[in-house]
């Protein structure tokens, strides 16, 4: 590309111009956001009044427990208006606002919308909800209900594009983790309060309690660190992902961004790009 049609291009290309609504605020969904964030352009993202984050300390979903947190250099802050998303922008923090019926996204008209609620199937997501509509994971249908799926399935194809078609379906087995699947999250054991007696970054053994679910002690499964949990005082049902573990260790850095999530955002920073550049 030359001098002057790649200076055209940026001139024509103004990221900070185009607004992304994304649903959901778990892990995934934070990752996303903190790559587009960092490539400029405004993000908003809408979470359920009490949102069942385990892997919290990288969520930006915690804001609506914490008022504000920061993941690597990024900070989201809780808002309880539309009005206050604009002077968030202002500073360069993510405006997280609470709306699980997503009424701001027909308010609000986002160039983009990302649905990274994780439910495994579609929710509430049409194609005709803004220009560039991008799934994450199974449940969506590129060019049918969205515009492009992402693959969420961990593998050779963590973080594919899919323009046409679905990401591989559900199987309720987790991604492989040091030799792990199944064994590594941690389930509520009754339905009830959800009360931990460990944190987030502490090791355990097998065979230790971990936390109490509905009176019931919660149990690992495996020895290694605990890479995430609900937060305390939340209503949970028997079976429910209440946490999980990581049998590498103390070698994970669970203050970070994961490689899942860092894979699945460079594939929806790749969409995002694919449909600006050919429109």
């Amino acid at each position: 590309m030359g001098t002057v049609q790649g200076q055209s291009f940026l001139e024509k290309l103004r990221l900070d111009d185009y607004k992304v609504i994304i649903k959901g605020a778990g892990d995934l969904a934070s990752g996303v956001a903190h790559r587009l964030l960092r490539a400029g352009f405004r993000i908003v993202m809408l979470e359920l009044p009490r949102p069942l984050v385990v892997r919290r300390s990288v969520s930006f979903a915690s804001a609506v427990f914490e008022g504000t947190v920061e993941v690597e250099g990024v900070r989201a802050s809780l808002i309880n208006e539309k009005d206050q998303i604009g002077e968030c922008w202002s500073r360069g923090v993510i405006p997280v606002l609470v709306d699980p019926e997503g009424t701001l996204v027909k308010e609000m008209k986002p160039h983009v919308l990302i649905d990274a609620v994780m439910a495994k199937r579609n929710v509430g997501t049409s194609i005709t909800d803004a220009p560039i509509v991008i799934g994450l994971g199974p449940g969506f249908t590129a060019g049918k209900d969205v515009t492009a799926v992402v693959e969420t399935k961990r593998g050779h194809n963590l973080g594919l594009v899919i323009y046409s078609g679905t990401a591989a379906p559900d199987t309720g087995i987790p991604g492989e983790v040091g030799g792990y699947t199944s064994e590594r999250l941690l389930r509520a054991s009754a339905s009830g309060r959800f009360l931990p007696c460990k944190e987030i970054g502490e090791m355990v053994q097998k065979g230790e309690k971990v936390a109490d679910a509905g009176g019931t002690p919660v149990i690992a499964s495996i020895s290694g660190l605990i890479r995430g949990m609900l937060y305390p005082g939340l209503e949970v049902k028997k079976g429910m992902k209440v946490g999980d573990i990581d049998p590498r260790g103390k070698e994970v850095d669970w203050k970070t961004i994961s490689d899942k999530a860092r894979s699945v955002a460079g594939g929806v920073l790749e969409a995002v790009l694919h449909f600006l550049t050919v429109a």
